[in-house]
C-alpha cells in the first residue's frame, strides 16, 4: 500500500540556512529577493514546508474526498533548474498580469521562472498581492 501521510508539512528548518546552501549563486541571490518579498506582503515569516518550500502564513483545506491538509497561503521553491513560485490563479485581472510578467511558464497554481531578471517584478508582486487576498477569502483566518 503506498504512504499516504501528507509529506508537505510545516518544518523547523532554519530558513536562511536553507537559502545559504541554495545553488547557483544567482539562484540564491533570487531566492532571498523573493523570501523579503513574501514576508513583506504576507506579514509573515518564511517556514519550510517540506524538504524545499519556502512557505508564508498557512491555511487548512478539505478535499471532496474529505481529506484534510494544510499548506503555505504562498510560497516559493528554488530549485536548480528553476524558480517555482505558488499562488493562486483566476481572479479577475489574472491574465493582464501574466501577459505583462515576462518571461515564464505556468502549471496549476505554479509559476515558473528562470530568473527573477526575466520578469518585471512589480507585476509578480501585484499577481502576490492579489493571491492573498483569494486566499482570505476562500479561507479566512
Amino acid at each position: 500500500m503506498a504512504d499516504s501521510a501528507i509529506k508537505t508539512v510545516a518544518t523547523d528548518v532554519d530558513v536562511a540556512a536553507f537559502i545559504a546552501a541554495v545553488e547557483p549563486a544567482v539562484r540564491r541571490a533570487d531566492a532571498e529577493r523573493l523570501c523579503a518579498l513574501m514576508s513583506r506582503l504576507s506579514g509573515e515569516p518564511p517556514r519550510l514546508w517540506g524538504p524545499t518550500i519556502i512557505g508564508f502564513g498557512r491555511y487548512r483545506y478539505r478535499y471532496d474526498s474529505g481529506r484534510t491538509g494544510e499548506m503555505c497561503r504562498i510560497g516559493f521553491s528554488p530549485r536548480k533548474a528553476t524558480l517555482v513560485i505558488y499562488i493562486v490563479d483566476g481572479f479577475p485581472g489574472h491574465a493582464d498580469l501574466m501577459a505583462r510578467l515576462g518571461k515564464h511558464k505556468t502549471g496549476k497554481s505554479c509559476l515558473y521562472v528562470n530568473k527573477l531578471s526575466d520578469i518585471d517584478m512589480a507585476v509578480l508582486e501585484q499577481l502576490v498581492t492579489e493571491s492573498l487576498g483569494v486566499m482570505a477569502e476562500r479561507y479566512p483566518l
